[in-house]
């Protein structure tokens, strides 16, 4: 069996989040509706990029973010995503790899350009946001390090990508290559938009025995069941995954595994300014605890530290040191 160099390896969308000041009249002026997220093609991207304000820009996407929370838990974090040869591209692969995060997928010359979110963010805090899913949707299984996949103790999938076909069969075959080698498969559930589209590719993966660490909010558990309540989704999903990891924001999170249950309340915060990124993080707390043997309730709190930090400032990377704040639970 291949040594694990990593403890978590993250499939899923590289999107470049471009985050600029703008006024009401700048969002009346483009048409757009404040508080609002929209997917535009890439004539549309570039037009809009070329008319916003000085941005600062950040490497995205959900599993590109629980990545970049690994990476800041002193964790050995990897990601598979796909990028264009442009400007974009380039700096995803800079700014994650700086973040401590292994990106060794290639660029892919498709004609389609990296994608990117522009979230337009007014005076009084709303962010609007204009997403172009380009290259990033095209994730071929020909792009998958296969070798790397072996080496991480845990896979990661993001439900998101599961949507187009491309990708999909690639995220088929990362999970075949892992189970092949022994290693634990974990996705989430991403959104209920995914889990509405996709209930019964989700259920097949999952009734297969092909996932062992399930991540979903209350939403997204109680919509796979059917079943609006939380309890009983949680009833009729456990049993059929290792570990069943469930978040509840302010209400907390807990996990089953088997016979055995840890239920943790939300770590206390002075003040909530963005929750962009709070599933992500959360999920990077947990993977990492799994990874490296702690119990359902450690791995919890660290998913809760991770969560509570991120949700205090803008942005969905962590910005204080969440291997101080987690202490010995990372030793």
């Amino acid at each position: 069996m291949t040594d694990c160099r990593l403890d978590v390896l993250c499939i899923g969308n590289a999107i470049v989040d471009v985050i600029a000041n703008a006024t009401d009249d700048f969002l009346d002026a483009e048409g757009l509706v404040k508080g609002s997220m929209r997917l535009i093609d890439a004539e549309e991207a570039e037009r809009l990029y070329s008319h916003m304000g000085p941005a600062h820009e950040v490497s995205g996407g959900s599993a590109g973010n629980t990545a970049a929370g690994i990476a800041a838990f002193g964790g050995r974090a990897g990601f598979i995503g796909q990028v264009a040869p442009d400007q974009l591209g380039q700096f995803y692969r800079h700014d994650l790899t700086a973040a401590g995060v292994e990106f060794i997928t290639p660029a892919s010359d498709i004609g389609i350009p990296t994608a990117r979110s522009m979230i337009l963010v007014t005076p009084d805090g709303h962010r609007t946001m204009n997403t172009f899913l380009g290259a990033a949707q095209h994730l071929p299984a020909s792009a998958l390090d296969e070798e790397q996949i072996r080496s991480a103790k845990i896979l990661y999938l993001e439900g998101y990508l599961w949507d187009p076909e491309t990708p999909r069969y690639a995220m088929v075959r990362a999970i075949e290559v892992a189970r092949e080698a022994g290693r634990k498969v974990a996705f989430t559930l991403s959104d209920t938009f995914c889990v509405d589209r996709h209930r019964d590719g989700f259920n097949e993966l999952i009734d297969g025995g092909r996932i062992d660490i399930l991540f979903a909010n209350q939403a997204e558990i109680e919509a796979l069941a059917g079943i609006p309540h939380l309890e009983s989704a949680v009833a009729a999903v456990k049993d059929k995954v290792e570990t069943l990891v469930v978040t509840r924001s302010e209400d907390g999170a807990l996990a089953t595994r088997g016979s055995e249950r840890a239920d943790v309340p939300a770590e206390p915060i002075g003040k909530l300014v963005d929750t962009t990124g709070a599933g992500d993080l959360f999920a990077a707390g947990f993977l990492l605890g799994s990874a490296r043997g702690r119990s359902l309730e450690e791995s919890l709190r660290m998913g809760a530290i991770a969560a509570a930090e991120v949700i205090q400032h803008y942005g969905a990377r962590p910005e204080a040191d969440l291997k101080a704040l987690a202490g010995d639970l990372v030793e």
